[in-house]
């Protein structure tokens, strides 16, 4: 079964005085491009946290953050009040004001808040590689779920190009019966002698070149094998595109062979039904 590259993950953990939360959001890519967002205390941590992403995930552009809220009275951060009355006195040296409200713009000014650097709660940290664990599952899920719908698509695309080229397998042999016509109408017009041997030889040389045998026959491999490895166990969007590249090239053949414009107008169909199977690749894993 196929997945689509995007989906959202979400796991909230509570914790006796924190709030952990871990989101994911996943969009395509070519590769995995992982964005990520945590607090300062975790960086070290990093690497690990985006090895499990890598593994759950594999493709995609992720956007992962982690946020940490405290909801209790622990904290790790002190007002330097030193810094505070320094801010205030040089704030009243330029201009006079009462103390509350020098106070209030030094507050807004660089390290009037001290922050003390912990080490990192082992506890804690298995809780928050819980959490991603778990919005993995969510992440994956929904991936999932947008795969079975692009499958759908699929499907219903594929039978619609098998459609069409049966069309154009009943349309052959008419098709080569009037380019046929239309060459030997153009001789009588010339109103000259030709050697009717060598004229059936060219003419049989000339409509050759127009024989869409192997291209039909190839198609209709491209078509069944799109569909094999849609229905294969694993997701492997880069496949399914160069398959989608094998039809391509045998529509166009098709195309630039069939000298029939109703034929040419079953091609054109064809290339709109593909390249709407292409757009949605860019989704697949």
């Amino acid at each position: 079964m196929i997945q689509s590259m995007t989906g959202f993950g979400k796991h909230v953990i509570q914790l006796p005085s924190k709030k952990i939360t871990v989101e994911l959001k996943s969009l395509n890519s070519k590769n995995l491009d992982v964005i990520a967002r945590i607090p300062s205390a975790y960086r070290e941590k990093e690497l690990e946290l985006r090895k499990l992403i890598a593994d759950a995930l594999e493709r995609g552009k992720v956007d992962f953050s982690l946020y940490i809220e405290m909801t209790g009275e622990e904290t790790t951060s002190e007002v330097n009040e030193q810094a505070v009355r320094k801010y205030m006195k040089q704030l009243g040296n330029i201009v006079p004001g009462d103390e509350l409200r020098l106070m209030e713009i030094a507050m807004r000014m660089p390290d009037v808040l001290k922050t003390d650097r912990e080490d990192i709660d082992e506890t804690e940290y298995q809780k928050i590689r819980e959490a991603l664990v778990q919005a993995l599952q969510e992440i994956n899920q929904f991936r999932s779920e947008e795969g079975k719908m692009l499958e759908a698509d699929f499907k219903a695309r594929i039978a619609n190009l098998q459609s069409l080229l049966s069309k154009v397998k009943q349309m052959d042999p008419d098709r080569l019966a009037t380019i046929r016509e239309r060459l030997e109408k153009a001789v009588a017009d010339l109103k000259a002698e030709v050697d009717e041997n060598r004229f059936e030889q060219e003419l049989i040389y000339y409509l050759e070149k127009y024989d869409i045998t192997e291209e039909k026959v190839r198609l209709a491999n491209h078509l069944d094998y799109f569909t094999e490895t849609l229905n294969s166990d694993d997701s492997n969007g880069k496949k399914l595109g160069f398959i989608s590249q094998e039809i391509g090239r045998e529509i166009n053949t098709i195309g630039s062979k069939a000298n029939y414009a109703p034929m040419q107008q079953l091609v054109v169909q064809m290339k709109d039904e593909l390249e709407k199977i292409k757009e949605q690749m860019l989704n697949v894993l």
